[in-house]
């Protein structure tokens, strides 16, 4: 690989101080193995100790049941033969392989893949210990160590991809091609996310528009046919192909380019903006195309989802009670006033409620939002006017600012749940005032009941500009199904025992 020096001379004039300290801390780094090495031997580890951990725990249950025909010894050492065939149906399932290649994912995109591979193990170390007459477990411990096995190996995937984000070697090495609205888009929706692990060098371009802010100094490194020469400088571990005003030829040889290099290659899709996480990919001789799903939901499909809502929101209710309690107490002894802030949202198919929060600003606050509408972040930075957001607001009360800070002010939404005015996981709840701006093919958001969580809390709540916040809400109605629902659960729940300096 050719010498990130090398090439200065290459790359000016757009060689500055920032990219300069990129080729200094790659030079620092040349040799290390990059994030796939990383994380497929971090969650392969994670999947033995996981597996080991459950199998042991299960073995008190064999000398209970008496039905074991050998030893501790001789099964432990059994079940060790079979781990490697754990680790080949895991491969099977793409259980290594996603980190690499996707950004956002996560132990929850998991659930599937590792339900199908405990239980495909589970019932094949049973069947060959008992036609082998190595052993003749009972069912019991077979059905404990499949709930033993699911719970510990998800549990070790989390640790795992947690503590691999920490290093450096999981960072990948970012070079965004087109340099227009969609490629600075792109960048700093990259730039905004640490947890993807991607470091943007720059850009590449042939006729880039002019920085936006939120990018620092990225820089432009050169156009399309210097692609190869960035990359090798750089040691590029991931090429982003965003619009450009390049040719089509151009750029279907710069992907070509790459193929000969060891780079991940994403390509931004034309019509992006309709496009969901639920798409299915066909063909027609050979032409890829993208299917989007009908805008519409099967009663089954809205009995599921109102089933999933009933029983998690009376099982939260019941899990959190205590906290509840104690919340509402010292809501109650810190500030004059009710423990609850009730306040009228937009519902499905534009019925209006009253959402349950608890109160954690001073009893006047709706009546000097006027007042201090002036401090809001969006109207300072020359964001959008339509949001309303306070850093320090002054309105809040002591107790009120720690709870607002692990979002536990939204648990009583749990309440508006169980009345069948809200659902735990749909379009964020727009007070009418700010519902007043969703107009046109945004209004079908509402075709869902709004959610205590969604999209747009798990990628950043506040921080998301309100066109890009509907876009989501969109984007979640039209792509709507039961497991999606369930991934976003699972990912909202570390944020409510993590500050978000709300």
């Amino acid at each position: 690989m050719a010498a990130p020096e090398a090439t200065v001379d290459l790359l000016a004039p757009a060689y500055d101080a920032r990219t300069a300290a990129v080729v200094e801390r790659l030079r620092r780094s040349r040799g290390r193995r990059g994030r796939g090495w990383l994380i497929r031997r971090a969650l392969a580890l994670a999947d033995v100790s996981g597996l080991t951990v459950a199998f042991v725990l299960t073995l008190p249950l064999a000398a209970t049941a008496g039905t074991d025909r050998v030893g501790d010894l001789y099964e432990l050492l059994f079940f060790a033969l079979s781990l490697p065939v754990f680790i080949v149906v895991a491969k099977l399932y793409g259980l290594y392989s996603d980190d690499e290649e996707r950004t956002d994912h996560s132990t929850a995109d998991d659930l599937v893949g590792v339900f199908h591979l405990v239980t495909v193990g589970s019932w094949l170390l049973f069947l060959v210990a008992t036609f082998t007459d190595v052993a003749n477990p009972s069912v019991e411990r077979l059905v404990a160590f499949w709930i033993l096995a699911t719970i510990l190996v998800t549990s070790s995937r989390v640790l795992a991809r947690a503590l691999c984000r920490r290093t450096d070697t999981y960072v990948q090495n970012t070079l965004i091609v087109g340099a227009g609205d969609v490629g600075r888009l792109i960048g700093k929706k990259i730039c905004q996310h640490p947890e993807y692990g991607l470091n943007v060098v720059g850009f590449i371009d042939g006729e880039p528009r002019t920085c936006r802010p939120g990018l620092g100094d990225l820089p432009i490194l050169g156009s399309p046919d210097r692609l190869v020469d960035v990359v090798r400088a750089f040691e590029v571990e991931r090429v982003v192909m965003a619009f450009s005003k390049d040719s089509h030829e151009d750029l279907i040889g710069a992907v070509r380019s790459l193929r000969d290099l060891d780079v991940q290659i994403d390509i931004v899709p034309r019509l992006f903006e309709v496009i969901g996480p639920n798409i299915n990919v066909h063909q027609a001789e050979g032409v890829p195309m993208i299917g989007l799903p009908p805008l519409r939901l099967s009663r089954s499909s809205l009995l599921l989802k109102r089933t999933l809502d009933v029983v998690g929101a009376a099982l939260g209710l019941l899990i959190v009670s205590p906290l509840l309690l104690g919340i509402a107490l010292a809501i109650k002894l810190g500030s004059p006033g009710p423990v609850f802030f009730r306040q009228v949202r937009m519902g499905q198919g534009g019925r209006t409620f009253r959402i349950f929060k608890f109160r954690t600003m001073q009893v006047d606050a709706e009546e000097r939002k006027d007042q201090v509408r002036v401090l809001s972040k969006h109207i300072a930075e020359g964001g959008d006017p339509r949001m309303f957001k306070i850093e320090d607001d002054p309105r809040v009360t002591r107790v009120g600012r720690l709870v607002r800070r692990l979002s536990w002010d939204e648990l009583p939404q749990l309440i508006n749940v169980v009345r069948g005015e809200m659902s735990l996981v749909g379009p964020r709840p727009l007070i009418l005032e700010e519902d007043d701006h969703v107009v046109d093919w945004r209004r079908q958001r509402l075709n869902l009941k709004p959610g205590i969580t969604g999209i747009w809390q798990v990628l950043g709540r506040d921080d998301i500009p309100f066109e890009e916040m509907v876009r989501l809400d969109y984007l979640y109605v039209t792509n709507w199904s039961l497991l999606g629902d369930v991934k976003l659960i699972l990912r909202t729940i570390p944020i409510l025992f993590r500050s978000n300096g709300r």
